[in-house]
């Protein structure tokens, strides 16, 4: 017969062996804390909580109509070099989706078409843009929204940057050297 002496456990091996069951069980229970945000992020994504978090109304630009939504309410996003970012998302009507050849957003009044600002990507009836927030960004600045047609023409319309995004305007007011 064998006269063979287990090894002393350490704390450690003690532990483990008695809490792994348990570690396990946290392992998969600290993931559901994050499934709400997930599945809102997913309905978001989908177009089931609408065009955004925040609907901004509905305007008309020249012979056509868009509905415009803040995509995320908060602060604009720092983007390095690129500076701050502030993601919109554009809905055109059902009856100038064919007519319309492309959109872009812009804060401040663009000069020319070259100068139009963000262009719309995506699905007509969900277009998304990530608009620069300018230096000399104001609380009376303007979210100007270009739509060119197919035909050539362009149409604009102004839409004041406090009903765009309030949380923008209140953004502004506390950065360093803000304007009024």
């Amino acid at each position: 017969m064998s006269k063979a002496i287990a090894a002393p456990q350490t704390t450690a091996q003690r532990l483990w062996h008695r809490y792994r069951f348990h570690l396990n069980i946290a392992m998969l229970a600290i993931p559901l804390g994050f499934m709400p945000a997930y599945f809102e992020n997913a309905a978001m994504f989908r177009g089931t909580l609408g065009l955004g978090e925040r609907e901004i109304g509905e305007f008309t630009v020249g012979p056509w109509s868009a509905r415009v939504a803040e995509w995320h309410v908060g602060d604009p996003e720092a983007e390095g070099k690129a500076g701050n970012m502030k993601e919109f998302a554009v809905a055109l009507c059902e009856a100038c989706l064919p007519k319309v050849k492309a959109a872009y957003l812009r804060i401040g009044k663009p000069r020319n078409l070259r100068t139009a600002g963000a262009l719309l990507s995506g699905s007509p009836y969900r277009l998304m843009a990530e608009v620069v927030v300018p230096q000399n960004t104001t609380a009376a600045s303007d979210l100007w929204l270009t739509v060119e047609g197919w035909d050539g023409s362009v149409h604009h319309t102004a839409i004041p940057l406090a009903n765009a995004s309030p949380s923008l305007i209140s953004w502004l007011e506390r950065q360093p050297g803000a304007r009024p």
